[in-house]
């Protein structure tokens, strides 16, 4: 079944979305995608991209240039199984370091789907508005201890470009923003993708994290969707883990910064 579900992965979700939002463009430089205008630069591939040795250095050398001319960092996203072995120690040697290992996990909608339960005081929220994705960014931003601010306009920029690929959610209490997910789906795939999902300290351990999955999984349902995957967090792959996600693979971002 593991076998089953990372060939799917890798045919349906290796690349980015088809409706990239305003500002943001996809530029294929050979094997790879490049994508420009978000926050910081990303690139990605498929799972083996087919090049070796001096081309793979010169390859990985172009993008970390590209976006050197541009003042910007630049994501490269590798993932477990990727070919060529090497990728990783080619990356290093030119500069890139690598960001928090994260799990791939898959799960069965059918499997997945369900009415989220939430402790008392707590409510789910469709939210749409930029006061409210400011409200998120400032929550992320407690959470991680950084500056989560572009997250506002990230979100802000693909709900105006494509509203129906994605549907972003808050658990309130209070009024406070506790916790916050979203959900991306993937149009021509089976796929759709669950992000976030970080919660204030003072409020886990009370299944917020598990309504919100049950919640997208069971919107994820009424648009047919089969598949719901997640790059998961050490924390989050237990949870997932129980409510039944597999894990298929890891994925680890190396990043180049100017």
């Amino acid at each position: 079944m593991i076998r089953d579900l990372l060939s799917v992965y890798d045919q349906q979700m290796r690349g980015v979305p088809s409706s990239p939002p305003s500002g943001v463009s996809h530029e294929q430089d050979g094997p790879v995608l490049r994508v420009v205008g978000e926050h910081r630069g990303l690139v990605t591939g498929p799972p083996d991209l087919g090049v070796e040795g001096a081309a793979l250095d010169t390859l990985i050398v172009r993008q970390r240039d590209f976006f050197a001319a541009r003042g910007e960092a630049v994501e490269w996203k590798t993932r477990g199984h990727d070919r060529p072995e090497d990728i990783v120690e080619r990356l290093v040697k030119a500069g890139f370091q690598a960001e928090e290992t994260e799990t791939v996990m898959i799960g069965l909608v059918s499997e997945t789907a369900a009415e989220p339960v939430l402790p008392a005081g707590v409510v789910l929220r469709e939210v749409h508005s930029l006061a409210d994705l400011r409200r998120i960014a400032a929550m992320e931003s407690e959470v991680w201890g950084a500056d989560m601010g572009w997250l506002a306009d990230d979100l802000s920029a693909r709900l105006s470009t494509a509203p129906d690929d994605m549907t972003v959610l808050v658990a309130e209490a209070v009024e406070q923003v506790v916790s916050a997910a979203w959900l991306a789906y993937r149009p021509g795939t089976e796929f759709a993708s669950l992000w976030g999902g970080s919660t204030l300290a003072s409020w886990r351990g009370r299944g917020i994290y598990r309504a919100l999955v049950a919640e997208r999984a069971r919107r994820a349902a009424s648009r047919g969707v089969r598949y719901l995957q997640v790059d998961a967090s050490d924390d989050s792959r237990p949870i997932l883990a129980r409510l039944g996600f597999h894990a298929v693979t890891t994925t680890t971002p190396y990043v180049w910064a100017p």
